[in-house]
């Protein structure tokens, strides 16, 4: 039997999973989890680009990996880890450091624009930032990696690394490709409708968590933003609505059309507060699980520790082959 391709993805631990999170991404992730090995890492080296204060950065992981769980993904099934937990992430990007050019890094877009946000603190880890990306990747010999529209240009520059390295030393790294999932639900800020819906929107009233109490996504869904008139219906001049449609769709697995029918004339209070009933209903389970992994500090670290431990049995393997292929002298 062939074995699983690996699909791999790494996020950094910002604090909250939000609804567009969940909507866009995980919901595919947790469709396939039969169909492939899949690695899911917090990546909090990643995250050292910006200044952390320590005992915030600590729990906003820990939150995360308890999120990653509440939400469905099972470790019996992926792996789940910590990026700092395993240290051959940092060996082999030392490793393909050698094997990427200056030029290519200081060209990448996400440098320039964060060099101008962060002037004060350009820091190597900035300016090599993709080649630790594409040893995450490489080192499980990944086949896919969901990515969005801002991490595109990292893709392409590990299938680059990947490719030089091989046409060096023989087939070493498996050239990894774009995963592309059917297409999950664009949810947008409840704030503003033109803006994607993120973590870190200044508007707390912009995002909602899968981790949220009721009281505080009822109201949040009470002053959502709507359109002029008060009729329910999914339209490109109707951009509030239309999002929220989106999200009931995304919440109760019912079409937007069975939606519209529904609630076409019944106007927006009512509509919005059986949506955010809907809302409520999909997370407080999650919420529930989330809340008792928190308690349980001992669960969470023994999950994390085996998680490290099945990742580095994998990632050993790679940096074992690199190392041999490049010449180093074997232990």
């Amino acid at each position: 039997m062939e074995p699983k391709k690996v699909l791999y993805s790494a996020i950094q631990p910002t604090g909250i999973i939000t609804i567009g999170n969940y909507a866009g991404a995980i919901a595919n992730w947790l469709k396939v989890q039969d169909d492939y090995t899949s690695i899911y890492a917090i990546a909090d080296l990643h995250a050292l680009t910006v200044r952390q204060v320590p005992q915030e950065f600590r729990q906003r992981a820990l939150s995360f990996f308890a999120q990653y769980l509440a939400v469905g993904l099972d470790p019996e099934k992926s792996v789940i880890y910590f990026q700092s937990h395993v240290p051959f992430h940092t060996e082999l990007q030392w490793l393909l450091n050698c094997y990427t050019y200056v030029g290519e890094m200081t060209r990448m877009t996400q440098f320039k624009d964060k060099s101008q946000k962060n002037a004060d603190n350009i820091n190597m880890g900035l300016l090599d930032y993709p080649v630790l990306m594409a040893a995450d990747i490489l080192l499980y010999q990944s086949a896919f990696v969901p990515v969005g529209a801002d991490q595109k240009q990292h893709l392409e520059i590990t299938r680059d690394i990947a490719i030089r390295f091989n046409n060096l030393y023989g087939e070493t790294f498996v050239v990894p490709e774009p995963y592309i999932a059917k297409q999950g639900a664009r949810i947008f800020s409840l704030q503003d409708p033109t803006a994607k819906m993120s973590k870190s929107d200044p508007d707390p009233n912009a995002a909602v968590s899968i981790i949220e109490d009721a009281d505080s996504i009822m109201r949040k869904f009470k002053r959502a933003v709507t359109d002029c008139d008060s009729v329910v219906e999914f339209r490109e001049d109707k951009p509030a609505i239309s999002n929220l449609l989106t999200i009931f769709s995304a919440m109760t697995d019912r079409s937007v059309e069975s939606l519209v029918n529904e609630y076409h004339d019944l106007g927006y209070r009512r509509f919005k507060h059986d949506l955010g009933e809907a809302v409520v209903e999909r997370f407080a389970p999650v919420r529930e699980r989330y809340l008792k992994l928190m308690n349980d500090k001992g669960y969470l670290s023994e999950v994390a520790r085996q998680g490290a431990e099945r990742a580095g049995r994998m990632a050993y393997k790679t940096v074992a082959k690199v190392k041999r292929k490049i010449g180093l002298v074997q232990p």
